[in-house]
C-alpha cells in the first residue's frame, strides 16, 4: 500500500496529549554531557598502570618463591639473544636500507602541500 499523503497520520500524532518533561531534565542532560568532569586517567594510562601493577605483583611472587636467581638467568638469556640479533649483519643492513629510504623520502622528495590534492578533488567532484 502506497500513501501519497500522511496528513491524517500527522494530525492524529499532533493531537496526542504530551506529558510535561521533568523540571530538572535540562540540568541533568548538561551535567552528564557538557559539564561532566574529565576522567582522571585516559585508557592508555590505565592500561600502563595495570601492566606496571601486574609486573610488580609478579616480581613480589618471584622474590617470595625464591626464584630471583632464575629470573636473573632469564634476563641474561634475553639480553644475550637481543645482543646477538642486533649484531647480525643482515639485520643491520636492512635497518640501514630502511633508514636511508626514510631519509631519501623525507629530504629529497620535497614537501607536497595538500592544496593541489584539494583542487584535484574539487575538479573530480565537478564532473
Amino acid at each position: 500500500m502506497m500513501y501519497d499523503s500522511d496528513d491524517a497520520l500527522d494530525r492524529a500524532l499532533f493531537t496526542l496529549p504530551l506529558e510535561e518533561p521533568p523540571s530538572d531534565l535540562r540540568a541533568s542532560i548538561l551535567a552528564s554531557t557538557a559539564y561532566r568532569p574529565a576522567p582522571a586517567f585516559s585508557v592508555w594510562e590505565v592500561a600502563a598502570l595495570g601492566a606496571i601493577a601486574a609486573v610488580t605483583v609478579w616480581f613480589a611472587f618471584l622474590i617470595a618463591m625464591g626464584g630471583g636467581g632464575l629470573f636473573l638467568r632469564t634476563l641474561a638469556t634475553i639480553g644475550s639473544s637481543v645482543a646477538a640479533s642486533l649484531t647480525n649483519v643482515t639485520l643491520l643492513a636492512w635497518l640501514a636500507a630502511g633508514a636511508m629510504t626514510a631519509f631519501w623520502l623525507v629530504f629529497f622528495t620535497g614537501s607536497q602541500s595538500l592544496a593541489p590534492a584539494g583542487r584535484r578533488l574539487e575538479r573530480d567532484a565537478g564532473r
